[in-house]
């Protein structure tokens, strides 16, 4: 469970990244992103301390948890933060 998790969460913290940064003001997809993220640390810090772990990658998961942490306070940066609106004059 411990390696293939990691793996499911690595492709997913790749794939969230770049397509968080390709549409940056798009604030529901960030919201859908931050919500998705707190499941996947969920998961993810469960495998860490929950798992039998497995040597070689347990370092790698305990980085890719608090990187996603990271990303999904950006997310949440991005997601709920208050656009300002222009009005033309």
């Amino acid at each position: 469970m411990f390696t293939w998790s990691f793996w499911i969460l690595a492709v997913w913290f790749v794939v969230n990244a770049i397509w968080m940064w390709f549409d940056l003001d798009n604030q529901q997809l960030q919201k859908t992103f931050v919500w998705i993220n707190v499941v996947a640390l969920v998961w993810g810090f469960g495998v860490f301390y929950g798992g039998t772990s497995v040597a070689n990658l347990s370092g790698w998961v305990q980085a890719l948890n608090w990187l996603n942490v990271i990303l999904t306070a950006t997310q949440c940066y991005f997601g709920y933060r208050k656009l300002s609106q222009h009005k033309p004059a």
